[in-house]
């Protein structure tokens, strides 16, 4: 943490307290005896009165208790904060539970005008996904899978997992290093590399039973687990250049592990890099049935012979 922000963060931190001592701030903000006094005095010669107490167990307490200022938003702040509430509508986000409190709390620091308009927006504004007939703010309805939050607070100890999986109907336990936790096609996915397979593995949150850290004695070297993946790293065989109206139906569908990359600031052009396994049947169709779905406005640089096949079988039977 830079010096100037744990400065503001202390000052954030004694403000709200009736007394304070050296050893508090050493404790809460990870940091020597020399370093907390000299931002103490620093704080001081910025202009909070703080009183020095004599003694063994002396410490410090703030004059008034009311030196910095309430927090204030302006009228456009207060309505970005709301849109990105109404844009995360239905998108069954973690600590979703604190959405009600929060929206609350926003809506006390606000005046009635500005009330008025949030409630306008809310009349207004519609975004993809959200259900037309409950597009309520404060509706809890669309919750995430319970294990989501636990996940996600062990990942931030620790990317070493033992996840449960939900497989048909028996439990499975799979030693991981979390690549990446992300959305796609409205469920939480869960990327890592199997400790024991040795290979990536991803996984919906919805079939996870249980996660916990996996034992240290257990675990590779990160550094390992990326020379594994690197060397494992499929050759790119399918590369297509995709227009507007492409891009409008890759938007609304596209199967897992296939992204694009725009090629112009106005995100009306991009290309599509993957590899496609043409020895899996079922992958070789779904991805045929894709490039279909896609339309005319793609620009094929290079595809699997396998895939091009099947194209002009599918386009034949359409025109014979």
């Amino acid at each position: 943490m830079k010096k100037v922000e744990r400065i503001n963060i202390i000052m954030r931190y004694i403000n709200n307290r009736a007394h304070f001592t050296i050893s508090e701030i050493m404790q809460e903000f990870n940091i020597s005896r020399s370093t907390a006094l000299r931002d103490i005095r620093e704080i001081e010669a910025m202009g909070m009165p703080l009183v020095a107490e004599v003694g063994r167990d002396g410490g410090y307490f703030v004059m008034n208790n009311s030196v910095l200022p309430t927090v204030r938003f302006t009228d456009n702040e207060i309505k970005a904060l709301f849109i990105a509430f109404m844009a995360t509508r239905n998108q069954q986000l973690p600590y979703l539970k604190s959405r009600q409190s929060l929206a609350e709390k926003l809506l006390g620091l606000i005046s009635e005008n500005q009330q008025d308009d949030l409630v306008n927006l809310n009349q207004i504004l519609l975004f993809e996904g959200t259900n037309p007939h409950n597009p309520d703010l404060l509706d809890l309805s669309d919750l995430p899978h319970p294990m989501l939050e636990k996940l996600i607070q062990i990942l931030l100890l620790d990317s070493y997992l033992l996840v449960s999986i939900q497989e048909e109907n028996e439990i499975k336990s799979y030693p991981i290093y979390l690549l990446h936790l992300y959305r796609e096609k409205s469920q939480w996915l869960i990327e890592g590399f199997d400790l024991k397979e040795e290979k990536r593995r991803i996984f919906p949150v919805d079939n996870l039973t249980n996660v916990e850290p996996y034992p240290a004695k257990k675990r590779v070297s990160k550094k390992k687990i990326l020379e594994k993946l690197s060397k494992q790293e499929e050759v790119i065989n399918l590369v297509l250049e995709l227009g507007p109206k492409a891009i409008a139906q890759f938007k609304k569908y596209h199967p897992l592990k296939v992204s694009i990359s725009y090629t112009n600031p106005y995100q009306t052009t991009a290309i599509l890099k993957t590899f496609i396994n043409v020895n899996h049947s079922e992958e070789l169709t779904e991805i045929t049935n894709w490039l279909l779905f896609l339309g005319g406005d793609i620009k094929v640089r290079e595809v699997p012979g396998k895939i091009l096949e099947g194209l002009q079988e599918r386009l034949y039977l359409y025109c014979p």
